[in-house]
This record gives C-alpha cells, structure tokens and sequence, in this order.
C-alpha cells in the first residue's frame, strides 16, 4: 500500500453541494432559497410564526405565577434522624443543627433552612436546632424525650422586617 492508494470507504465522506454556481447545478439562482423576501435573507428569526394564525404560545391560557419571596427549605424527617441513629451517625442526647446534618451526608445544601417534618417513627431523645418543623414533628421528639429549638434564619428575619 502507498500513501497515494490511501481513500475513505466509499460513502464514509459526504460531497456537499454547491449552491449558487449556475442553473445547471441545480442549486443555482436562489441557492434552494425560493424567491425573495425575509427567508431568503440571513439571519432570518421567526420561530413561532404560522402565517398569520395565532400562534400556539398566545392560543394557550395564562396560569400561575413565582414567587419570588419564597423560601427554599431542605427538608429533613423525624424517620430518617432514626435511621442515622440505627446507623450509628448520632447518639441519644446529640444536637443536631444544620451544619451537623451537613457533616453526616444527610443533606448536601442548606438552602434557606431546614424544616423538621414527621415521616416516620423516632424514639432516641435528640436536641434539633431548625428553621422550621411542623406541629407533628415537636409532638414526636417531645413525646420521645427531646427538643425542638426554632432558630431563624437571615431570610426569615428579613422576610418578618418587611
């Protein structure tokens, strides 16, 4: 083999066509872009236009709204701090506060806070310092010996000011 018999396989290459180089080309004149006009020209944008019909996008209602006060609360329930027990991650008697949560591998984000909320059973006394928890939640860890302490966040006391 000699490096002049080298060649692709056949149809591994794609010939392209050339447009505008005469009518018989077959893509000469208007180079496959019809008469004249806005399509004709580059930089053509009219994505949503169907020829003077409605669009799609203002044939469909409006719904709903953000909010942009809302807050972003990671959420944590009172069945997974048993599990971390069962796991040996915390002990009776720990505090528990968003750092620590962090620390474990149980959350990978603050947010703007932790909510406490009560999915599953918990029956090891623990001190959890959150942002928020539900009424369910403290009725759980008070039932099962611990506390709950609310301690508010830098978003929350800027919400409250407002």
């Amino acid at each position: 083999m000699k490096l002049n018999e080298i060649s692709d396989n056949p149809g591994a290459h794609y010939k392209f066509k050339r447009i505008g180089r005469g009518i018989g080309s077959g893509k000469g004149k208007t180079s496959g872009r019809g008469g004249k006009g806005q399509t004709a020209r580059s930089g053509v944008a009219i994505n949503g236009f169907e020829g003077g019909q409605t669009p799609l996008h203002r044939r469909m209602p409006k719904h709903g709204f953000t909010n942009i006060f809302k807050l972003d609360y990671q959420v944590i329930n009172t069945g997974r701090l048993e599990k971390a027990v069962a796991a040996g991650k915390l002990n009776a008697g720990d505090t528990v506060t968003p750092e620590s949560l962090i620390e474990l591998g149980m959350l990978s984000k603050l947010g703007d806070g932790v909510r406490l909320l009560a999915k599953g059973a918990i029956k090891t006394a623990l001190k959890i310092e959150v942002a928020g928890a539900s009424a369910a939640a403290i009725a759980a860890i008070e039932a099962a010996g611990g506390s709950v302490t609310i301690r508010s966040t830098k978003k929350t006391v800027e919400a409250a000011a407002e």
